[in-house]
C-alpha cells in the first residue's frame, strides 16, 4: 500500500512539473510571437519606398563609393539601438500616440516643437511614399504614375477601417518576403562573379550626394527613419504589456533593417551602372534576373511603400483624433487626399530635396529619445518587474495549487496605481495577457 502511495506522490510531482514546464513553454512561445510580430511590423514601417527601392541608398551612401559602406554599417547599429529604445518607451508609457510619450520625456516647449515636426514630417514622407508607389507602378507595369499613387491612397483609406491587431499583421506580412528576395538578389549578384570595386566606386561617386559626409549621412538618414517610424512605433510599443518584449521586438526589427540595408547596398554597388539613373534602382537590377521575379518584387515594393505611407498617415491622424474612430478616418481621408495631390512632384526629386531637411530636424528627436532612455532607465526596470508581478498574481486564478485571495486583489490594485501607465488600461492588458496565456496552455 505504501508503494502505491509513493507512486501517487511521485506521479503528482511529475504531473505538476510537467504542467509547469508546458506553461513555461507556452509563455515563451507567446512572448516570442508577440515581439516578433512587433519586430516585423516595425520593419514594415521603416522599410518603405527608399530602402526597398534603393533610391535613398544611392543618394545617401553609395554616392561616397566604398566609404559609403561604413555609413551603412553605422546606420544598422543606430537602427538596433534606437529600435529597442523607441518601442520600450512606447510600452513603458502605454502610448496611444506619440504625444503620450513626448509629454513625459521632453520640456513642454520642446515637446510641442517635436510634435509639430513629427506631424509635418509624417505628412511629407507619407506623400513621398505615395509618389514612390506611383513611380514603382510606372517603371514595372507601365501604369501612369498618378494611377499607381491613387491605388496606394485608396488602399490606405480602406485598411484604416480594420482593427489595430489586423493592421499590425498587415504591416508585417510582406517583411519576411522582402528579406528573402533581397538575399536571393544579393546571392545572384555575387555568387560566381567578381567585380572591380575601385571602378565601381568611381562610377558611384558621380551620383550627387544628399549629405556631404558619410558619417553625417548615416546620422541624418537614421533621423529620417526615426521621424518616419517613431509615431507608429510608440503606438506599437504601447500595444504591448511587457516592456522586455517591446524592447526585444525593436532591437530585432532594427537588426533586420540593418541586414536589409546591407544586402541592398552591396547589390546596388555591384550594379551601380544599371542602378544610378533609375527611379526605382533595385527594380532595374531585378529585371536583369527574371521578368517574373521582377513582377513579384514590384508587388512587394508596392506593399512596403503602402506600409510606410499607411503608418505615417494613420499615426498622424490618430494624434489629432485620439480614440475617436470616426474622426480618425475623416482626418486620414483628408490628409491622404492632400498627400496624393502633393505626390505629383516626383519621387526622386522629393527624396533629394525633402529628406535632408527632415533628417536635420529629426536629429533633435534622437537626442531627446536618448536622454529620456538614460534618465528613465531605472524606472523602466522597476516598471518591468511591477508588470511581471501583476501577471504572476493574476495567474493564481488559473493555477490549481494556488489561491487567489482578496489580498491579491489589493496587491494588483496597488501595483496598478503605482504604474506610470493608466491604471485601468494596464489592468485590462494584464487580464488579456493572462487569459491568452492560459487559453493557449489549454489548447
Amino acid at each position: 500500500m505504501l508503494f502505491y502511495k509513493g507512486m501517487d506522490i511521485r506521479w503528482t510531482k511529475v504531473h505538476v512539473i510537467s504542467s509547469r514546464s508546458v506553461k513555461l513553454g507556452v509563455s515563451l512561445i507567446i512572448n516570442f510571437k508577440r515581439y516578433m510580430s512587433v519586430a516585423l511590423a516595425y520593419v514594415g514601417i521603416i522599410v518603405g519606398a527608399g530602402l526597398s527601392s534603393g533610391q535613398d541608398i544611392l543618394q545617401y551612401f553609395l554616392c561616397f563609393g566604398t566609404k559609403g559602406m561604413i555609413a551603412v554599417v553605422l546606420l544598422g547599429i543606430l537602427n538596433i539601438i534606437f529600435g529597442g529604445i523607441i518601442l520600450a518607451l512606447g510600452c513603458y508609457y502605454k502610448s496611444d500616440n506619440h504625444q503620450d510619450v513626448l509629454e513625459q520625456i521632453a520640456h513642454p516647449v520642446l515637446s510641442k516643437v517635436i510634435d509639430f515636426t513629427l506631424i509635418i514630417s509624417g505628412f511629407i514622407i507619407g506623400f513621398v511614399m505615395i509618389a514612390g508607389a506611383g513611380a514603382n507602378a510606372h517603371q514595372q507595369f507601365g501604369i501612369p504614375a498618378w494611377l499607381g499613387a491613387l491605388i496606394c491612397s485608396v488602399l490606405i483609406i480602406i485598411v484604416s477601417f480594420l482593427d489595430f491587431n489586423k493592421i499590425t499583421g498587415i504591416l508585417g506580412v510582406f517583411t519576411p518576403i522582402i528579406i528573402v528576395m533581397l538575399v536571393v538578389i544579393t546571392a545572384y549578384t555575387f555568387l560566381g562573379k567578381s567585380y572591380d570595386f575601385s571602378q565601381l566606386s568611381t562610377v558611384a561617386q558621380t551620383i550627387e550626394p544628399a549629405i556631404p559626409f558619410p558619417v553625417m549621412s548615416a546620422v541624418n538618414y537614421f533621423s529620417i527613419c526615426a521621424v518616419t517610424g517613431v509615431s507608429m512605433a510608440f503606438v506599437l510599443g504601447g500595444s504591448m504589456l511587457k516592456i522586455g518584449n517591446a524592447q526585444k521586438g525593436g532591437m530585432i526589427g532594427g537588426t533586420i533593417i540593418g541586414i536589409i540595408i546591407f544586402c541592398a547596398s552591396i547589390t546596388l554597388f555591384a550594379n551601380i551602372g544599371i542602378a544610378k539613373d533609375a527611379e526605382i534602382p533595385m527594380l532595374a537590377i531585378v529585371k536583369q534576373i527574371s521578368p517574373v521575379f521582377a513582377f513579384v518584387y514590384a508587388i512587394v515594393i508596392f506593399a512596403l511603400i503602402f506600409n510606410t505611407a499607411f503608418s505615417l498617415f494613420y499615426a498622424t491622424a490618430k494624434r489629432f483624433a485620439g480614440d475617436h474612430t470616426k474622426k480618425l478616418r475623416i482626418y486620414l481621408f483628408v490628409m491622404v487626399g492632400i498627400g496624393y495631390v502633393c505626390s505629383f512632384s516626383g519621387f526622386k526629386q522629393l527624396v533629394s530635396v525633402l529628406y535632408p531637411i527632415l533628417g536635420y530636424v529629426g536629429t533633435l528627436l534622437l537626442i531627446v529619445l536618448l536622454a529620456a532612455w538614460i534618465r528613465e532607465k531605472d524606472n523602466i526596470m522597476v516598471e518591468k518587474l511591477r508588470r511581471r508581478k501583476m501577471i504572476h498574481i493574476l495567474s493564481k486564478k488559473y493555477e490549481e495549487d494556488e489561491e487567489f485571495t482578496h489580498k491579491d486583489v489589493q496587491k494588483l490594485k496597488a501595483l496598478g496605481e503605482e504604474s506610470v501607465a493608466d491604471t485601468e488600461a494596464l489592468k485590462q492588458d494584464v487580464i488579456d495577457f493572462v487569459n491568452e496565456k492560459y487559453d493557449e496552455t489549454d489548447d
